[in-house]
């Protein structure tokens, strides 16, 4: 029985469900098992025939992780979001919150983190054995994502419709957000009841706003000379008509009032006060992003592909996370350790990272040498800090080209990395990428010795190559970093819908069997807790 648009908008339901057995090519599935301990109790899969469930039986078949990032992508709209859900889960494992204000009091075994802007977030656990110079091990990502942001003054009106202005955000795909079940998600400034004013998360999961295309009778070459919209006056989302103000009640007329000098149109106020459960005129300022309400699920014959927006590089961020999670889980798992292992998820990156909450900020090294001062204790020495930094190793970690089917000519011949076959370490001579001769085999070394297969990407010398928050840190301090990523399909599109986003290389460290489900996680997230412990 196929889920409706209706229930997939639902919030999460309370009670556990299970994950099927993976045997034969697994059935679509409408519901799921409950998440491991410490991660949200959502997931999503796509429609079945018969609707009807099977018990995994086995935990150990069953590959939770794959149902969790599932939820991590649901939970995450935006990069607020995404760093909450993060929070959430350091707290949950027992991690210590930090203020960059405060005096911090560090301790060998200890794990802490912080955040910055509610978008950006470090975290850190300190080996037991932590020696004075001892080096960090570093996964870096990034929390957000292409989209549209609604602008200063969002509201206008045309042609009888209230429509909501936007900004394009980042190298997106524009023409695939018309015609989707749009919303909006991201962070109000609200005034509390004692004056003071709080940040609060908002997040609409109805479908509030929609771009929608211009029908082909009134276009009649879009397909021939293809759809060219004016990202200014056509891609804007419609809101309501305006018939719609005339449905406000009465009593709300005077706060919800409409004139030239509106900022934000009222109905919008008055759905996020609706969502926040506070008054419209307690609303002092909003930083929303447009969003599509489509959640992610799994699909395809095999269950094998993972349908999903902004998994470019919330895909990233959830492994760096959950590697730290799991790297230090058990009470003896830091109890050898001599570094520090540190996760680093920035916000910005898709508009150059220049921001005090993107890569190109000092945030990451001030921390370093926040926690090298506040371990040295009584060290009389030189130079601990910058040893510590020569003794560091630093993966960026960001999505990577999968090899397109029907565009196979647009990557260079020897370098076209596969789904499903690897982590893929990316190259580039002009330094687009951070990657050496030396940090690429020190990552294949380790990946080899724990059979754990990689690709290399190199972009054709004809096209421009993109960059990622690599570079950048590895220049900020001098940090040896080497860049990789999980092959994807559609990158910086809105969605799925040909959006087949797939995800490949997370199996739990140890586990090195290949296992049917088509969604095998095989290398990365078992890589990175692998580096996150490597001496």
């Amino acid at each position: 029985m196929a889920l409706s648009r209706l229930q997939l908008l639902k919030p999460p339901h309370p009670s556990p469900l299970l994950f099927p057995t993976i045997s034969s090519p697994p059935r679509l599935l409408s519901q799921s098992r409950s998440l491991a301990k410490g991660f949200s109790t959502r997931r999503l899969f796509c429609s079945q025939s018969d609707g009807s469930l099977e018990d995994s039986g086995a935990g150990e078949s069953s590959p939770s992780i794959v149902g969790d990032l599932l939820d991590y992508l649901n939970e995450s709209w935006t990069q607020f979001h995404a760093t909450a859900e993060a929070k959430r889960q350091l707290i949950a494992a027992g991690f210590r919150l930090l203020n960059e204000n405060d005096d911090w009091d560090l301790q060998p075994g200890g794990r802490y983190f912080f955040t910055r802007n509610m978008s950006s977030l470090v975290a850190f656990a300190v080996g037991e054995k932590y020696n004075v110079g001892s080096g960090f091990h570093v996964i870096a990502a990034h929390t957000d994502s292409p989209c549209l942001k609604l602008k200063p003054r969002s509201a206008s009106s045309k042609s009888g419709f209230l429509m909501v202005n936007v900004q394009t955000y980042g190298g997106g795909l524009w023409h695939t957000w018309f015609d989707r079940d749009l919303s909006v998600a991201g962070r109000v400034i609200q005034k509390a009841s004692d004056g003071s004013f709080v940040h609060k998360l908002v997040r609409v999961r109805r479908p509030l706003l929609r771009i929608p295309t211009l029908a082909i009778h009134l276009d009649r070459t879009v397909n021939t000379e293809g759809f060219k919209p004016n990202f200014e006056s056509h891609l804007v989302p419609l809101l309501a008509t305006k018939l719609e103000e005339a449905q406000v009640k009465s009593e709300d007329k005077k706060s919800l009032s409409i004139s030239s000098k509106s900022v934000h149109h009222s109905l919008l106020l008055q759905v996020l006060s609706e969502e926040l459960g506070c008054n419209v005129d307690e609303i002092m300022g909003i930083e929303l992003n447009v969003c599509d309400t489509q959640p992610g699920c799994l699909g395809g014959g095999n269950n094998e592909f993972i349908f999903s927006g902004r998994l470019d590089n919330l895909a990233s961020s959830y492994c760096a996370l959950r590697s730290l999670l799991d790297s230090c889980k058990f009470p003896g798992d830091l109890a050898n350790e001599q570094a520090i292992r540190m996760v680093a998820l920035f916000d910005n990156e898709e508009v150059g990272s220049n921001s005090i909450q993107g890569a190109g900020a000092p945030t990451m090294f001030q921390a370093m040498r926040r926690i090298v001062d506040c371990l040295a204790q009584d060290y009389i020495g030189e130079g601990a800090f910058e040893r510590a930094i020569r003794s560091s190793f630093l993966v960026s970690a960001d999505m990577a080209h999968g090899l397109h089917p029907n565009f196979s000519d647009k990557y260079e011949e020897h370098h076209r990395p596969e789904l499903q076959k690897g982590l893929v370490i990316k190259h580039n001579s002009n330094q687009r990428y951070a990657t050496s001769a030396v940090t690429a085999f020190l990552f294949k070394e380790v990946a080899n010795i724990h059979n754990l297969p990689v690709q290399e990407f190199v972009v054709r010398n004809d096209m421009g190559c993109g960059s990622t928050i690599g570079p950048i840190l590895a220049s900020g301090v001098g940090i040896r970093t080497v860049d990789c990523g999980i092959p994807q399909l559609s990158m910086h599109r809105e969605h799925y819908n040909a959006n087949w986003s797939f995800v490949s290389g997370m199996q739990r460290a140890g586990d090195m069997r290949q296992r049917r489900c088509g969604y095998r996680l095989q290398t990365f997230h078992g890589l990175l807790p692998i580096f996150l412990r490597h001496r």
